[in-house]
Parts: C-alpha cells; structure tokens; sequence
C-alpha cells in the first residue's frame, strides 16, 4: 500500500513533477516516508554499506530526529524509489543541506547514501536519483551540489552544478 504524503520526511512538491514522472512504469519516486522501515529501507543500504537491522523502534527514532530537524529548518531530504508492484524500496539517496558564511551565507546540497537494488541496476536509477537530488537543492537554494565520486560515464552524462554567471558563485579550485 503506498504511503501516504502525510508520512513524508519533506514536502513532495520539492521533487519536480517532471522528474518523478521521468522513471520506467512501475516505479515512484517520493521522499522517505516514515513507514518505509516495513518497505526495507535498511536492506536497500545494507547494498552500499553495513546497516545492520537495529528494528523498527531504533529506526522510527532516527526517522523522528530527522523530522524534527527539518521541522527547524529543512536539512535532510532522503529520496526513495519504489516498486510498485512489491511496495518495496529499490533505490535511495539523501541530500543533506550545509548553511555556510561563505558565499553570501549560501547553501550546499551533499549528496550521501546513493543505493540501488543490484536487481535494478542498469536501469539508470542512480543517475536519475543523482538528478533529483540536484533538483531539489537548487529548489532550496543551494549555490552547489557535492555528490560521491562517480564513475567517469556517469559523471560525464550529469552535470552536478548550476552555478550563476555570477563570478562569486563559481567553484573553488
């Protein structure tokens, strides 16, 4: 059953509709939801990295010190595909949103925890979560997005800035 928007971490209008639309038939993208423990969120990250099952209560309390973060002022903005047709989590990304002094007391949007579900590799699905991520920054204002190393492919097929003519805004050397 999907999720209900009311279980979002953040406001689904930050994704571009057309981004969201842009995924093969049969799969969404939105932002965690808070029932997405049951979705297997921590078996999709155990596919990046260690992330052993801490249960669903140590989960939710994590969920809820995210949520009351962004309630303060919004930080962490983790994205989800699901499949539709098992109602379970195949991909995720999260971009987290560092105010700076620098650049006119910007913003900058780093991208963590880039994971797709090896049975949906190839699909470009990381790609896709690389662009909405990005998207979502510019959206709340970050100046630039830092994002893991990618491979040359991916990283030539994306481009991860969109920096303003605007000569104090252009990358640092």
């Amino acid at each position: 059953m999907p999720a209900p928007t009311t279980e979002f971490l953040f406001d689904l209008a930050l994704i571009p509709a057309d981004l969201r639309a842009s995924l093969p038939p049969g799969l969404t993208l939105r932002p965690l939801a808070s029932s997405d423990y049951a979705r297997g969120h921590l078996s999709l990250l155990a596919h990046l990295t260690s992330a052993p099952d801490v249960g669903q209560s140590t989960w939710a309390a994590r969920y809820a010190d995210l949520e009351r973060v962004n309630q303060a002022q919004l930080t962490y903005l983790p994205v989800v595909i699901v499949d539709d047709d098992t109602d379970s989590l195949v991909g995720q990304a999260t971009v987290f949103l560092e105010r700076k002094f620098l650049r006119d007391a910007g913003t900058v949007g780093h991208i963590e925890d880039v994971v797709v579900d090896p049975k949906m590799q190839g699909k470009k699905l990381g790609l896709k979560l690389l662009e909405v991520l990005t998207a979502v920054s510019e959206q709340c204002g970050a100046y630039k997005v830092r994002s893991p190393p990618l491979p040359r492919s991916t990283a030539s097929e994306l481009t991860l800035s969109f920096l303003t003519d605007d000569p104090r805004l252009r990358p640092e050397e």
